[in-house]
């Protein structure tokens, strides 16, 4: 099974949806060149993405504690009161 959510983002949304409930700007920017040289063919998958959704998990009856990014953000990182 894939470690996902049902309702995935981009690493934009998620970039921005993590400055806001950190409170914190969300605008530095990794070049990717960068990246390249650091995770070598691994960057592909930062650059890039992969759209992955729980399929089996969902038909396995698994059910989410939170299917929203926020939510889950906020949980994690005890930012409730945002």
């Amino acid at each position: 099974l894939n470690l996902t959510a049902p309702n995935p983002v981009t690493n934009a949304t998620f970039s921005k949806m993590l400055g806001r409930v950190l409170r914190r700007p969300s605008f530095m920017k990794v070049p990717g060149f960068a990246l390249k040289m650091l995770l070598g063919e691994q960057a592909l998958i930062v650059l890039t993405g992969q759209r992955v959704l729980p399929t089996k998990a969902q038909q396995l009856g698994f059910t989410f504690r939170h299917t929203e990014l926020e939510s889950t953000l906020r949980e994690l990182l005890g930012s409730q009161n945002v």
